[in-house]
């Protein structure tokens, strides 16, 4: 079990800034969402897609959010994008609710991170193996007929050969989804728009009765996903009228994933001064999203901006074609990953040395296939072909990283100073499918290696009990992935972060804030492809140039009542964020149909909104707790060029560019404990059911969730 932080008290040590949210954070209000969850975190940007949380794109102080490609998605410490260095945008999140808590490292306490360090890190933190039997279980019902179930029991007992634990845990989830397909004389499940998600843990430990103290691990997990997701969205008009609705011809749509993971960890004592970790990993992915790539061979976002036959077609009011990729994927991360930690003195500092070493292996094997349906006048398919295989872009890539990294935590008094550097040295392998040549790119395969060197220095000032003080400077990178940099010679991006913050609490810790003043300097802005080639785009990653972002960033908890001595608590918070993240130059995006092409100097980065906040309150009593928290995110460009026209740079229609509004969502939630230890559960996901655009892309305008009421039943056993 790797945590990067460890509690909300650490986080008042970090040499840089960073958030931790803990299990009442995400059960109060029975957030599956990882998107609603982070709300609650200063410098987090959210680009939603689906409603659920299934497809997070996620920035950490101005990165490119795609698919959360530049930031370093963990689960104890263990990444879990499918391919983090071979293919690093992650159509897979681990399932948040089942998690105990979320990580979020942001400036230089991220050194031991890698290889996306331009951003920061999100640890999901899983379930832990009780020191004693307990057990959890919750049943939530909600609209659309969504059932959520979430169970673990585990215990730990002494036995002659130490002491053995384990953890046996399943969350499932099932809903029909809160949008509807437009119905065709041959289709009526219009409101089959949902997902299921089944995800099984079972964890082991030995603690053996040893002269020195040891700790194994074995985590088993498995998570199955099953959703009728779409890349499609809709014009503007049809959103202003019903945002919920979809067309028929994405009825075909869904998408399967699969993903297998175990870890085994091992924590020894080498002495009272001295601990070594390791952990073992190895991570299997597979998915595919069977998805409209185009109609009339034409692109989806121009029809939906331009209309015509082909937006007639895609409503099942006109005779046409489309056309489905089954966009197949396989992925392998594995590694091995040794953190030894050793602590002494010299004169009158205190010093806790940390060597880093992990070897890190990664694939994807894309296996694409189109499918070509005829559509009559009516909306009825009357065939359906399926096309030869390796037609669709098929190829493989592959990255071996070997990863060091040194820090050391030095205290001085009130000052403690934290130097870190980190090296990493990738190998990477593209190959191209050698039945289909994609042209205007070759090679067709070849390999290629990067050295990347990052690190930097932080600091913190205690000046007293109440405030302290902390600052730091850092240098971050993250590579393309083998394709971009064989084909294209694409090189990693980089960055120059500095921050400065002050913390403080009071004597009765019934007040607690963070202010930070960040900035960040990118040189080589990596952006991955928007919608890929296997959804009409080009497929390319390329590189914006120079992007500056800088802001600051509000933390506050406060309970009233602590000082009060009310018997009834008071918490609130505000988490508040001010941003200007801007391009520095004109844009080099090379890709024509990239959200970032024709970008000028000063144009506003895409989907980074200039403020937002979310504020939250509740009262709390013995048998009792409500809660109400609010969230304020306001109005972004869909694009680097600032349109607010659904016009790309070259005059073209389309659908992915224009503005993003502001909105307000207001969360609630009710819990009361019954006398034989079970609570009721009552809430509401956006009460005020405010209907708000969340993003253009994939293809087009997309709705956030509506109002969603849930009632349910909780129980902690001991």
């Amino acid at each position: 079990m790797l945590e990067v932080i460890g509690s909300k008290e650490a986080v008042e040590t970090l040499p840089g800034s960073g958030s931790y949210l803990d299990t009442d954070d995400l059960r109060d209000q029975s957030y599956d969402d990882v998107n609603r969850a982070l709300r609650k975190v200063p410098g987090v940007y959210i680009r939603e897609e689906d409603g659920y949380g299934l497809f997070p794109n996620i920035s950490l102080r101005g990165v490119d959010p795609g698919r959360s490609a530049k930031v370093m998605i963990l689960e104890d410490g263990v990444p879990q994008a499918p391919a983090p260095y071979s293919a690093p945008s992650a159509y897979y999140s681990p399932t948040a609710g089942r998690m105990r808590g979320l990580e979020v490292l942001k400036g230089s306490s991220q050194v031991r991170h890698g290889p996306h360090i331009t951003g920061g890190v999100i640890n999901y933190l899983s379930t832990e193996i009780p020191g004693n039997e307990a057990g959890y279980f919750k049943l939530l019902y909600g609209d659309d007929d969504e059932l959520r179930t979430h169970a673990w029991y585990g215990d730990t007992v002494t036995t002659g050969a130490g002491r053995v634990g384990f953890l046996a845990e399943g969350f499932f989830r099932r809903t029909d989804g809160f949008k509807h397909i437009d119905g065709t004389p041959d289709f009526r499940d219009t409101d089959e728009t949902g997902l299921e998600n089944d995800d099984f843990n079972l964890k082991f430990s030995w603690e053996p009765d040893s002269g020195v103290y040891q700790r194994f691990e074995l985590k088993l997990g498995r998570t199955d996903i099953d959703a009728d997701e779409t890349y499609l969205g809709l014009t503007d008009r049809d959103f202003r009228t019903d945002p919920y609705r979809r067309y028929s011809a994405s009825r075909f749509d869904n998408i399967a994933t699969q993903q297998d993971r175990v870890a085994l960890s091992h924590f020894i004592a080498l002495s009272d001064a001295t601990d070594l970790s390791t952990v073992i990993y190895n991570n299997e992915f597979e998915r595919n999203w069977f998805k409209l790539a185009s109609v009339n061979g034409n692109n989806l976002s121009r029809a939906l901006a331009e209309g015509g036959n082909d937006l007639a077609v895609l409503k099942g009011e006109a005779a046409g074609q489309f056309t489905n990729r089954n966009n197949s994927r396989e992925y392998y991360s594995r590694g091995i990953h040794s953190l030894l930690s050793h602590r002494f003195a010299t004169g009158g500092a205190e010093h806790e040395l940390s060597v880093g070493l992990r070897v890190h292996g990664d694939q994807i094997d894309r296996f694409q296939q189109d499918e070509v349906f005829t559509q009559e006048a009516n909306g009825t398919i009357s065939d359906r072909q399926v096309q030869p295989e390796g037609a669709a872009g098929d190829r493989i890539q592959e990255t071996l990283a070997v990863a060091v990294n040194v820090d050391d935590r030095i205290r001085m008094g009130r000052l403690t100073i934290t130097p870190g550097i980190r090296f990493e040295r990738l190998d990477l392998e593209y190959e191209q499918d050698q039945r289909r040549s994609d042209g205007g790119g070759s090679p067709d395969s070849g390999e290629d290696d990067l050295d990347l060197l990052g690190g930097g220095i932080g600091a913190t000032w205690r000046q007293n009990a109440n405030w302290s003080f902390f600052g730091g400077v850092f240098r971050g990178f993250s590579p393309p992935g083998p394709r971009a940099a064989i084909r294209s010679d694409l090189k990693e991006e980089t960055s120059l972060s500095t921050e400065a913050g002050v913390r403080f609490s009071n004597d009765a810790r019934s007040l607690r804030s963070e202010v930070t003043v960040f900035r960040t300097d990118f040189d080589d802005l990596v952006v991955v492809d928007n919608v890929g080639a296997s959804a009409g785009g080009s497929g390319e990653t390329t590189s914006v140039g120079e992007v500056v972002s800088q802001g600051v960033e509000l933390s506050l908890a406060w309970d009233p009542s602590i000082a009060r001595g009310w018997a009834v608590s008071t918490p609130l918070f505000v988490s508040a964020t001010y941003t200007d993240a801007e391009i520095a130059n004109a844009s080099t995006s090379g890709d024509a149909e990239s959200i970032f092409s024709g970008g000028d100097d000063g144009n506003e980065v895409p989907y980074i909104p200039d403020y937002q906040f979310t504020v939250g309150a509740a009262l709390e009593a013995a048998r009792w707790k409500v809660d109400l928290t609010g969230t304020y995110v306001d109005s972004s460009f869909a694009s680097a060029s600032n349109t607010s026209r659904q016009v790309d740079p070259s005059g073209n229609p389309d659908a992915r560019f224009g503005r993003i509004d502001s909105f307000f969502v207001v969360d609630a939630s009710a819990k009361y404990r019954l006398d034989n230890g079970w609570r009721l559960l009552a809430g509401a996901h956006n009460l005020l059911d405010r209907e708000y655009m969340a993003s253009r892309l994939p293809h087009g305008p997309r709705p956030g969730k509506p109002r969603f009421v849930y009632m349910g039943l909780e129980a902690d056993f001991n």
